[in-house]
Order: C-alpha cells, then structure tokens, then sequence
C-alpha cells in the first residue's frame, strides 16, 4: 500500500490503465473491422460457389452441399440483371432472425452489429447483402449461422486482448523505468538532500549541488540552492547579531549601574553655588538621564520575554483615563492639551496592561514632540468599532514625524521619534499590538500633525 501511495506507484498505475483504455479504444474499431471482414469474405466464398452453377446448370445435389459446406452458408441469392435467382440452397435449421446489409454500412452500424454479436450467444440465422466482387452482378445475399461468426470474433478478440495486455505490461514497465530515471531519482535525490540540510542548515557544505539534466528539476535544485544560501548566511548573520546582543546586554548592564553611580553624584552637583556648575548640571544630568534609560531600554529589548497577553474584558474609558492622567502630571508648564472621544460602554477584549503600554507610549510620543516643537498642541485618543475590529486612534497636532523615523518607523535603534530616542518604544508597541493579533500602523505624519491606528481583531485569538 505505501507503493501505491508512490509516485513510481501511481504513475506505473495510471499508464496501465491509460494503456488499456486505449488499447479498448482500438479494440472495439478492429472488432468491427474482423466482423466485416468475415462476411465479406463469405461473400466471396458463396459468389465463387455459384459460378459452378452458372458454368453448369446440371449439378448433383452431394456438389451444391459440398461447395455450400466450403462456403460455410445454407443458400445463396445472386442477382445479376433485375431478377433474383436462388443459386444455391440447403435446409436452414430455423428461421431467419436478421438482416444486415453491408453495402451502405456506416462505421458506428458496424460497430452496434459487432456488439450485438458479441453479447447475443445465442445462436440464430442471420441474413447478409452485399456487392458482389469483380462486378459479377448487382446484388448477392446469403443466410449463415450466427455462430460461427462469433466464435471466430471471440478467437480473434481474445488474441488481441492478449496482444494488448502484453503491449501494456511492455509499455508500463518502460515508461515506469523512463519516469524513474528521469524524475522520481531527481526528485528523491533534491528530498534527501533538504532532509541531510536540515538537519544542519549552518553547515554550508550540506547545500544542494544542481545536478539535473532535466530544465524543470534543475531550475527547481538551482532555486532550492539560493533559498538554502540564503537561509544559511541568514542563520550566521542571526548568530552573530545574537552574540553581539549578548555582549551589548553586559555591556549596558555594567554601563547602566555606573551611569547610575554618576547620577547620584551630579545631583549634589545642582547644589553647588559655583553659577557654571549650576549652568551645566541640569545638561550633564539630561545626558546621565538619557543614557541611563538608553541602557534600560537596550535590556529590555535583548530580553524579548514580552508574556502573551492576558485576554479580558475591559472598558477602554478607564486605560484612556488613566494614560491621559499621568500625562498630564508629565506636561509641566508646556502648553499641551488632552481630548479623548472614547464611548463609555465600549468594552474590548485584551490584555489591559499590555494595552495601556502601547496607548502610552503613542501619547507620550506626541507630548514629548510637541513639547520640543515649543508651539502649543493637543493629542486626541479616539475610539470606535466594527463587526470584525476594534480601532484605537491616537492624533496630535505635532510637527510630525522626521523622515527618517518614518523610514525606519518599527526598527529598533532607527526609528526613533525624538531627538536621542532609540526607536524601542515603537517596536515594543508593535510587538505587543501583533501579540493581540492586531496591527500599529502610523496613518499620516506631516506639519499637521501624526495620526496612528491601533486596530484589534474581536475575534479570539487561537492558541493551537
């Protein structure tokens, strides 16, 4: 069974089968053909049988039966101007059961009439017209048995059925060792040679050699080769940024704890009476500051240990509430304002942390844009859904995006937004929104301002 389930297996089954379907096909024409040819050639027998009579009219009875018996027919009908005579004739065991004439027979008659013998075995008599040979008259008609007609059919079919078995089998087998040759080896050597690769994808000596003769094979191997070129410097490049991650980790681990030290040292700096110290303390705390959440940021990215989120139902009011809130205790005396347009029943499906985090750091995004633009700005938390989703919308009146951070919008260390920014913020937001199954994707950007789409998917999210 696991043969049949081959494609050697179903392949050397589908030529058998297709084989004898033609061999079928030209079974039933050569029939029809060996029908035809055996009352033609009665025929030609009975108008030979005659002519010894037209020769001598005088013919004993034990002759007419000898040359009716060499005919293989009980009479003969010869007509040669317009009147029929009756040449030859002996008793007929029954009556005549059909006719055929084969001087106007088309292709399908013959083939319905040698069908019909052929499942009839009864044995009947059968009348048969046709032209006689070298113009020996108009007409001849003869009466046989159908018997032996379709005895000689059966002979002749059982042959051919034999023939065309043997042709089968013949063709099968070459066709099935040609196939195997030509494609089933090909395909078997290109699926060992992905099962060896693997097995070990770093190992580059594992990548498939094209070796096929064959165009279609041969582009698929020369194909496989580039994707398993391609994976296999992919996989190098990502052990050696995994390597690098590590060591930037330790690095921003140990760089953190001693910017930390540092921090607490520059703030007795801000006491000290000396005017430059004071100038310049708030600028070197600024740059601790920034570098010291650079480290923290760098950490928590390099962990990727973001939990799946905790589904629940919530009201979306009370994350926008609270995110608004905290920012503006982060305003300060900058002239930023707040506006939200959030449903008060609208409850959504997700993980309420996790979303806050994304919310806020949307929104702090803006305050702090606005906030460096030194014009005055709002930010808008909207919200609304449909029968498939949910869509947060966050918009403020900012000065935009930089065209870098737009290019490199969700790349980590590229798409920062402000000014010293490492661009983590966005990526995280991005992972957290895919982990709901959702998508964070930035609408518009320009002098008017930035808008970005949080869109959630209502329906659950599969864990199988």
């Amino acid at each position: 069974m696991r043969y049949l389930r081959s494609l050697s297996g179903r392949f050397l089954i589908l030529t058998v089968v297709f084989v004898m379907l033609a061999e079928v096909l030209i079974f039933v024409p050569s029939i029809a053909r060996f029908r035809e040819d055996f009352l033609m050639n009665r025929l030609e027998r009975a108008q030979i049988a005659s002519l010894a009579l037209l020769a001598n009219d005088e013919i004993s009875p034990e002759l007419q039966e000898e040359l009716l018996m060499n005919a293989g027919v009980f009479n003969v009908v010869l007509r040669r101007n317009e009147a029929r005579q009756l040449m030859l004739s002996s008793p007929m065991p029954s009556a005549i059961a059909e006719t055929f004439d084969l001087r106007n027979a088309t292709p399908v008659s013959l083939i319905s009439d040698a069908l019909s013998t052929l499942t009839d075995p009864s044995p009947q008599m059968i009348r048969v017209i046709g032209e006689p040979s070298q113009m020996g008259g108009l007409l001849i008609e003869i009466t046989l048995e159908s018997r032996d007609l379709r005895d000689a059919m059966i002979d002749y079919g059982l042959r051919i059925l034999w023939l065309s078995a043997v042709i089968s089998i013949l063709t099968a087998g070459l066709l099935f060792l040609a196939v195997r040759g030509v494609l089933v080896k090909p395909i078997r050597r290109s699926v060992r040679a992905m099962q060896a690769y693997a097995e070990a994808p770093e190992d580059a000596r594992r990548i498939i050699t094209p070796s096929s003769s064959t165009t279609e094979l041969r582009e698929a191997e020369e194909a496989l080769q580039t994707l398993q070129t391609q994976l296999t410097s992919a996989l190098r490049q990502r052990e050696r940024l995994a390597n690098l991650g590590g060591a930037v980790a330790k690095v921003s681990h140990d760089l953190r704890n001693i910017l930390t030290s540092a921090q607490l040292f520059t703030d007795r700096l801000e006491l000290s009476d000396d005017p430059k110290v004071k100038r310049m303390a708030p600028k070197l705390v600024g740059s601790i500051t920034r570098a010291v959440h650079l480290c923290e940021a760098t950490l928590a990215y390099g962990k990727a240990e973001e939990p799946a989120p905790r589904l629940g139902q919530f009201q979306l009011i009370d994350i926008v509430a609270d995110v608004i809130e905290s920012e503006r205790l982060a305003v300060g005396d900058a002239d930023v304002s707040f506006a939200e347009d959030v449903p008060a029943t609208l409850t959504i499906r997700a993980d309420a942390e996790q979303l806050f985090r994304v919310i806020a750091n949307l929104v702090r995004n803006a305050r702090q844009a606005i906030v460096n633009s030194g014009k005055s700005g709002e930010i808008s938390i909207s919200a609304s859904e449909t029968i498939d989703t949910w869509i947060i919308t966050i918009a403020d009146t900012g000065p935009g995006l930089p065209p870098k951070a737009k290019e490199h919008l969700f790349q980590p260390f590229q798409g920062g937004v402000t000014k010293g920014g490492t661009g983590l913020g966005l990526v995280i937001a991005a992972e957290l929104v895919r982990g709901h199954g959702g998508v964070l994707t930035l609408e518009s950007s320009d002098a008017t301002g930035t808008v970005f789409f949080i869109t959630l998917p209502r329906g659950e999210i599969s864990t199988e």
